[in-house]
C-alpha cells in the first residue's frame, strides 16, 4: 500500500507541475512533497489503464484534469466517410468530363453556342447538372489554346476479382497515355485487361436519376417512375453490419430510357421529390455479381485506383453491393 501510495503522490505532484506552468529540471533538493502552502486533494474514483479524473488545488486557483477513454471510429463511421468522399470525387469527375466535352464540341464546331448545337446543348446540360457556367466558359477558352487537341471517348474492359466485370469510361485527349495510366493500375491492383465487347454485353445504357430514400415513400416513388415509363426502380443494398445507418446517405436509383427520361424528372419535380441527374448516362448491369467480403474490397481498391486516373471519367461495375 505504501508503494501505492507513494505513486500516486508523484503522479498528482507531476500533475500539478505541468498545470501551473513549474520547470521540470531537477532542483537540489530530493523532497518530492509539495510546499506547505499548497493543499492538494486528490479525487480518484478507479484504477485502470487510464486515469481518473484528479483536481488539483492550491491558494491561488482549482484546476481539473481529466483524461477519456479513446474514440473508435467503427465500420458505419469509415463507410458514410467512404461515401461522402465518393460524392465529392463523382462532382470533380462531373466537372472535368463537362470540361472535356466543351472542349471537343469548340474544336468541331466553334465558340459560338448560336452557332454551336453541341456547345449549346452544353450549356443546357451543365444547367441541369448544377455546373458553374464560368467553368464552361473557361474550357471555351481552352479549346482555342495552342496545343490543345480535341478529346476521343473510349471504354476499357476488365476483369476484376470473383468474376466481376469492370467498365473504365475514359474521355482523353491521349490514348496512348490514357490506356497506359489504365494497364499500369491493373498491373499494381490485379484484375485483368479483358477484349473489346467481353464486358460490356453485360451492361446497358441507360439514364438514371438518383433520389435518396429520405427524400420520398418507397412505393410513392414505385408508382410514380413506373406510371413515367422507368424501367425499374434499383433499391440501396441493406448492410446487416451497418443496421441504423444514416438514411441520408443511402439512395433510389431510377432507370429509364433516355426518351422516357425527361418525363420522368418532370414527374418527379412536379411531386416535388428532390433527385439527382446522370451525366448523360451511366452503364447499369444487367445482372449483378455476388462476390465475398475479400473480393469485394479488392474490386473496390481497383475501381478507386481506376477513378484516381484524370483519363478515367466514370468506372461501372457488375459487383453486388
Amino acid at each position: 500500500m505504501k508503494k501505492v501510495s507513494s505513486s500516486i503522490k508523484a503522479c498528482a505532484s507531476f500533475l500539478f507541475k505541468i498545470s501551473n506552468g513549474v520547470s521540470l529540471k531537477p532542483s537540489n533538493t530530493t523532497s518530492t512533497t509539495l510546499q506547505s502552502s499548497t493543499l492538494l486533494s486528490r479525487k480518484i474514483s478507479s484504477f485502470g489503464r487510464f486515469l481518473a479524473p484528479i483536481e488539483l488545488e492550491n491558494e491561488c486557483s482549482v484546476r481539473n484534469i481529466s483524461t477519456f477513454e479513446p474514440l473508435f471510429m467503427g465500420r458505419r463511421a469509415c463507410k458514410i466517410a467512404d461515401r461522402k468522399e465518393a460524392q465529392n470525387d463523382k462532382k470533380m469527375k462531373l466537372y472535368a468530363r463537362m470540361g472535356k466535352e466543351v472542349v471537343s464540341a469548340v474544336k468541331k464546331g466553334g465558340p459560338n453556342p448560336g452557332s454551336n448545337t453541341a456547345l449549346a446543348a452544353l450549356f443546357e446540360k451543365a444547367k441541369e447538372l448544377d455546373v458553374p457556367r464560368d467553368m464552361i466558359e473557361r474550357n471555351i477558352k481552352r479549346a482555342s489554346e495552342k496545343g490543345q487537341e480535341a478529346y476521343i471517348e473510349k471504354f476499357y474492359e476488365l476483369y476484376g476479382y470473383g468474376g466481376v466485370g469492370i467498365i473504365a469510361e475514359v474521355l482523353t485527349d491521349k490514348v496512348n497515355r490514357a490506356v497506359g495510366s489504365i494497364r499500369s493500375v491493373v498491373r499494381d491492383y490485379g484484375g485483368k485487361m479483358a477484349d473489346s465487347g467481353s464486358i460490356m454485353f453485360k451492361f446497358k445504357r441507360a439514364r438514371v436519376a438518383t433520389i435518396k430514400v429520405t427524400d420520398v415513400d418507397k412505393d410513392q416513388l414505385l408508382s410514380i417512375a413506373l406510371e413515367a415509363g422507368a424501367d425499374d426502380v434499383i433499391e440501396p443494398s441493406v448492410d446487416e453490419d451497418n443496421i441504423g445507418e444514416n438514411s441520408s446517405e443511402r439512395v433510389f436509383k431510377v432507370v429509364s430510357s433516355a426518351e422516357n427520361y425527361p418525363t420522368i424528372l418532370w414527374k418527379l419535380r412536379e411531386e416535388g421529390i428532390s433527385f439527382e441527374t446522370d451525366k448523360g448516362f451511366e452503364l447499369v448491369p444487367l445482372t449483378p455479381v455476388e462476390v465475398d467480403d475479400e473480393a469485394m474490397d479488392l474490386n473496390k481498391e481497383l475501381i478507386n485506383k481506376l477513378l484516381d486516373l484524370d483519363d478515367v471519367d466514370a468506372v461501372y461495375t457488375d459487383q453486388k453491393d
